[in-house]
């Protein structure tokens, strides 16, 4: 029942105690490791830089400070560093011990930041806590959170997987991430929550899961966000803009179209950098989840297709890490934070183009703000020091062969 990424690990020989973490450690440097490593460098480049130039208008405008927000972003970058070494450099099967601890205290969070008087309200919306000079986005965590203690959970059934349990495939992840996607939903974040509860059960997905229990949860979230759509007037009329985004240019579709002009003044090489009229308050939120719009205003169309080759080679990395892993554990987690970036970015760069409707969720390691640049970092470490514990080809391809033969003696 298993998918090639989720398929179980050939027996390897038991090192002495402290022997394999310490040959983690010091391990060989992998060129997955290598690709993701220099993919989250220049993304986290391109995004200090870009963060600066689309910012520095409304900074000056709200702060009289220019740099404002670009010092805050360079802060929180200097924050989630340390994360992203460390979690690089640890064992990653370290996790699978966090995973309860971890998800409990997302979940408390997500619950908390609804208390009014705990969570901070924001446009009519309850989804951070204040922290002083900062704020904290609970969601944020949920999304690192879900995909480790699923992947964990899984990884322990994991002959009971093969075996066909599909009982200890949807327990307790489903009911798990269905609450949490609730509570995020009441925030209200609609977009947050479907996002959340797609990447909470990606490694279900990975581990095996049937396609007619797919396409059933692909069903009730299309519902489940119908619903949340048609009872609420401004997402109504943030659809309808969606549909024709010229008939309300002046209210719901003003940041779409904005963002088409933007998008459209850039031409092949973009009208350079910091040079961008989209900026100066036309294009709303334009340090945040319409930071594609000015990349493709200022470093053109060149640019733009940069970005996603970026995130493309990403996905190479991420997937190539998830096929050699070392363990069951291993591979369904790289996978899901790999499936969590993309479909993250998608979704941003999709709702700039007008592809989807405007969400409100951020390109990941490029937008400007603390809680998802933090956390995204936190699980690239995971990602990378996943790819630093892969077997070499020659391995991985005596493993899936190994797993080819079980396969066959099961069946």
């Amino acid at each position: 029942m298993s998918t090639e990424l989720g398929r179980r690990a050939a027996p390897r020989p038991q090192p002495r105690p402290g022997g394999r973490l310490r040959r983690h450690v010091a391990g060989r440097t992998t060129s997955e490791f290598l690709l993701l490593a220099g993919t989250t460098l220049a993304l986290l480049v391109l995004g200090l830089v870009m963060t600066f130039s689309a910012s520095f208008v409304q900074s000056a405008a709200q702060s009289g400070d220019a740099f404002e927000i670009f010092v805050r972003q360079l802060a929180f970058c200097a924050a989630g560093l340390p994360l992203l070494v460390g979690a690089a450099l640890l064992d990653h099967r370290v996790w699978r011990r966090l995973a309860l601890p971890l998800v409990v205290v997302a979940l408390a969070a997500s619950a908390l930041v609804l208390v009014p008087g705990l969570g901070v309200r924001v446009n009519g919306a309850r989804r951070w806590f204040s922290l002083g000079i900062v704020n904290f986005q609970p969601s944020e965590l949920l999304k690192l959170a879900l995909p480790v203690h699923t992947s964990a959970v899984l990884a322990a059934r994991w002959r009971r997987l093969r075996a066909g349990d599909l009982r200890a495939l949807l327990l307790p992840a489903v009911p798990l991430v269905a609450i949490a996607g609730g509570l995020v939903l009441f925030a209200p974040d609609l977009e947050t929550a479907l996002l959340v509860a797609v990447v909470g059960l990606l490694p279900l997905y990975i581990a095996g899961l049937p396609g007619r229990i797919i396409a059933a949860g692909g069903v009730v979230g299309l519902l489940v966000g119908l619903a949340a759509t048609l009872s609420t007037p401004y997402r109504r009329a943030r659809f309808a803009a969606w549909m024709d985004p010229a008939a309300y240019a002046d209210t719901f579709g003003y940041q779409t179209v904005q963002g088409f002009i933007a998008l459209g003044s850039g031409g092949w090489f973009g009208v350079g950098l910091g040079r961008g009229r989209g900026k100066w308050l036309y294009v709303p939120n334009p340090e945040t989840d319409f930071i594609f719009a000015i990349i493709g205003e200022e470093l053109g169309l060149i640019g733009a297709l940069t970005v996603l080759a970026l995130f493309v080679a990403l996905a190479i990395g991420g997937v190539r890490a998830a096929r050699r892993a070392p363990d069951p554990f291993g591979r369904l987690l790289a996978s899901a934070i790999t499936g969590w970036l993309l479909l993250q970015a998608t979704i941003n760069i999709g709702s700039v183009v007008g592809l989807i409707p405007v969400t409100g969720v951020t390109l990941p390691l490029v937008s400007y703000g603390g809680s998802s640049l933090v956390i995204t970092m936190l699980g690239l470490g995971i990602l990378l020091s996943i790819a630093r514990a892969g077997r070499s080809p020659e391995e991985a391809r005596a493993a899936a062969d190994a797993s080819r033969r079980d396969d066959e003696d099961d069946g």
